[in-house]
């Protein structure tokens, strides 16, 4: 796949299609299509059971009610395994769709893989970043993200708290 420029607000996402896990746990094959018409976060985390995305996914966990209060559903990606995913959804009671992205063609779709800074160093790997879609269209773009308190700033710029 080709990337021309990352999507961006205004953008229409494409159909893609990953294998993951829904919120029951049960593995899936999973295409944008299923969730187009609908309000949808995706987020963009580089690997299960670290902290800093144990706590963005607990983030999204605690408050998921209040998202679905408003019809959004949430989807987390990362490059992890389906197995893994399906360890992290369990250890910690992930109650929204997980999808494995192992050759990062998804997160490079949406900008959300390329250099960045680690400990000083640049390398290669997953931008945290998180995309508000309605409709199949982004609306709203947060890139490098931090995970402590990512989903109460989600709410407030989207104007829902």
């Amino acid at each position: 796949m080709e990337i021309k420029k990352p999507l961006e607000v205004g953008d229409t996402v494409p159909n893609f299609c990953l294998k993951g896990v829904d919120p029951q746990g049960k593995e899936i094959d999973f295409c944008f299509d299923q969730v187009r018409d609908k309000k949808v976060i995706i987020y963009f985390y580089p690997k299960d059971n670290t902290p800093g995305c144990t706590t963005e996914a607990c983030d999204f966990r605690d408050n998921l009610n209040i998202l679905k209060n408003y019809g959004i559903e949430v989807v987390g990606i990362s490059p992890d395994s389906v197995a893994s995913h399906k360890k992290f959804k369990e250890k910690y009671g992930l109650n929204f769709t997980l999808l494995s992205d192992p050759d990062k063609e998804v997160a490079a779709l949406f900008g959300a893989y390329g250099e960045k800074k680690s400990y000083g160093k640049i390398i290669k790997g997953i931008i945290r970043s998180t995309f508000y879609i309605e409709n199949g269209k982004i609306v709203k773009v947060w890139r490098n993200v931090r995970a402590k308190g990512h989903v109460e700033r989600i709410l407030k710029e989207l104007g829902l708290k």
